[in-house]
């Protein structure tokens, strides 16, 4: 007897969830929409929280910026938690590799004595921002309202933890018995260079609205990225610091990607049709209270490696990247 083996093809009874059919129409979903979309509960919370109860545990209240749908807002990444995972264990395979080869070749050992210096007094503590940064996401992933905000909040604190983690790794490549990592606590706790900066982190850190939290830390950052990870890199490659150009080219990178879901919240914010007018005036109030303050703090940081890098100007590079951070508010409306 013999059996003939056949492909059949079962056609399933619906596309998908019903909740996305009602939202989006009887066709197919994407795995980003069924693993995001209408996923945060709504309804059935057995308490308030006994600390606030003023709100529910997921409530649009903690923020005074707000959308009428969550889920008009969608990361344009498309991360859920499988490609996520697979686009950073391919950043921080990169990451080593490049850590690998800096080893191999002994280059930070061959660094400019001031590059030395900047990087081992300036730039290794700044994984203390990083970890500052990493508790404010963190507090934007728990209160924000609605699981596509959430989720790239949640991707976002881990990011800042691995780029803390990077930097640790950089400051043992630069001195492997760990001194460059304890000193670099000191000078965070201590340097007056560092204290604009930590001033920023530690008031957001007690800011009750969330929202304010992530757009002040995105100030700050704004700033503080393109001075650390573009303009030092193009003189890094002048001054015979190539150590640090490859190193830095890497936090450009991720930096880049974090903008695009932050740009695209934003938008969402002032694109909503019952929020719009009052999240304009609520980004304007923030930009006006925390921009002045991120710009001092990046601009204190800058002073100092002018000190010791005088051909990095880069006073003058916080200044300007000031002024493309503004013409992008006024473009946004946000100021």
């Amino acid at each position: 007897m013999q059996y003939e083996l056949r492909q059949q093809v079962v056609e399933p009874k619906r596309p998908t969830f019903q909740h996305l059919i009602d939202r989006f129409g009887d066709r197919p979903a994407t795995r980003y929409e069924e693993g995001t979309i209408d996923i945060q509960a709504r309804e059935h919370f057995h308490y308030r929280p006994l600390w606030d109860p003023e709100h529910e545990i997921y409530d649009d209240g903690y923020s005074a910026l707000r959308l009428a749908d969550p889920y008009s807002f969608l990361d344009p990444r498309q991360f859920y938690y499988f490609p996520y995972t697979v686009a950073r264990a391919a950043l921080h395979e990169a990451f080593g590799n490049t850590m690998s080869y800096i080893g191999e070749r002994h280059l930070f050992e061959q660094l400019p004595a001031e590059w030395r210096q900047l990087v081992t007094e300036l730039v290794v503590p700044l994984r203390h921002y990083e970890a500052g940064a990493q508790l404010l996401t963190s507090s934007a992933t728990r209160f924000a309202n609605g699981t596509s905000i959430s989720q790239c909040a949640s991707f976002a604190a881990f990011d800042r933890i691995a780029n803390a983690q990077m930097l640790s790794r950089v400051g043992l490549a630069v001195s492997e018995d760990g001194s460059v990592l304890s000193d670099g606590k000191r000078a965070w706790l201590d340097d007056p260079a560092l204290q604009g900066l930590r001033r920023v982190i530690e008031t957001l850190l007690v800011e009750r609205d969330w929202a304010v939290g992530l757009i002040g830390l995105e100030l700050v950052d704004a700033q503080l990225y393109p001075l650390l990870y573009r303009h030092l890199d193009e003189t890094a490659l002048l001054g015979g610091a190539g150590a640090y150009s490859l190193v830095a080219q890497h936090f450009a990178g991720w930096y880049t990607d974090q903008r695009r879901w932050l740009d695209a919240l934003v938008r969402a914010w002032l694109d909503d049709p019952e929020y719009g007018g009052s999240n304009k005036q609520a980004l304007a109030a923030i930009a006006g209270e925390w921009l002045p303050k991120a710009t001092e703090a990046v601009a204190t940081l800058a002073a100092r490696m002018d000190d010791l890098v005088p051909e990095a100007k880069a006073s003058v590079a916080v200044a300007e990247q000031r002024s493309k951070v503004d013409e992008a508010l006024r473009t946004l409306g946000a100021m």
